[in-house]
């Protein structure tokens, strides 16, 4: 199963403004361990840039989330590729719950860097994105050259992940796109200070509209399924830290507990060459469409060559 209604490629505003910026959806067919399954993905800049960059989102979240972000690295001679990972967005619903893995999302993630036709990318991912994003990095002649990883870390605590599948996998209809985006500002209400533009940016992209007018969160129920098994224990991924040899950014909220801060100062002084940016007002995680968050990831890439 898998979403249907793909809306037409709109021009993006910001702050009531269209971005001029050239961006199209796209999509492929991956393999998987029970199939082939379609992944689609926002493609922003044009081919033949000077930097090709990957963003990666949460567990819950799709591709459009990063489209502030994207429209100003396009602007920076910067090609961006937003996928929306199985089971969220516009991408194919997995049948076997237990196929929404770590390795399923690196083989997926693989094929995308295949089809961009490039040898190496730069790499933004937040939550699961960023872990995603951690994981390829390990690997040897891995193709991620630099990694913004986005309020996580190679730990994280149980009792944060709990807290997570509290919400994950809602699937009850909301009467009408205001009580959905109700719910999702209280859900994301960590995300940190956005304005209601942002916020109707946001959950527009994360619903999906019924034909009797009723909204559903655009992702399958059934990622919560290995994500509630896996909550039970605390996530261990230091080895992998270790192995890690890019530059890497590490963002964070001030206040996640997702990314405790004796874990972000842990990741500066174990494993690759890192620093380190804290968010006031926010917890997990970053939502990478404010200014101050989008020009942070600006001035890192600016800065680390290419």
């Amino acid at each position: 199963m898998f979403a249907n209604n793909r809306p037409s490629n709109q021009p993006f505003t910001k702050a009531g403004n269209q971005v001029s910026v050239q961006h199209k959806e796209e999509g492929f067919l991956s393999l998987g361990p029970h199939g082939f399954h379609r992944l689609d993905y926002t493609l922003w800049g044009k081919s033949g840039a000077e930097r090709t960059v990957i963003c990666v989102h949460g567990l819950t979240r799709n591709g459009r989330d990063f489209d502030f972000l994207a429209a100003d690295l396009a602007e920076n001679d910067c090609r961006v590729a937003c996928p929306d990972l199985p089971g969220r967005g516009h991408s194919h619903w997995l049948g076997e719950p237990a196929d929404y893995s770590l390795p399923v999302y690196m083989s997926d993630m693989t094929a995308m860097i295949a089809r961009l036709g490039v040898e190496q990318v730069d790499w933004v991912g937040t939550s699961l994105g960023g872990l995603i994003g951690l994981s390829l990095a390990a690997q040897t002649n891995s193709p991620i050259r630099s990694l913004v990883i986005n309020d996580i870390g190679p730990f994280v605590p149980a009792e944060a992940l709990k807290k997570i599948a509290e919400y994950v996998g809602h699937n009850e209809a909301f009467a009408t796109y205001n009580s959905l985006k109700t719910y999702l500002m209280n859900v994301h209400s960590t995300f940190g200070p956005l304005n209601d533009e942002q916020w109707d940016h946001l959950c527009h992209h994360s619903g999906r509209e019924n034909a009797d007018g009723s909204w559903r969160l655009h992702y399958d129920p059934a990622i919560a399924i290995p994500f509630r098994q896996a909550a039970a224990h605390d996530i261990d991924l230091w080895s992998l830290w270790e192995q890690v040899t890019c530059p890497v950014l590490i963002l964070r909220g001030e206040q996640s507990d997702v990314l405790p801060r004796d874990v972000a100062h842990q990741m500066l002084e174990r494993g690759p060459a890192a620093e380190l940016i804290e968010f006031p007002a926010t917890g997990h995680a970053p939502s990478l469409m404010t200014d101050e968050q989008i020009e942070a990831i600006r001035t890192w890439f600016d800065a680390v060559s290419v």
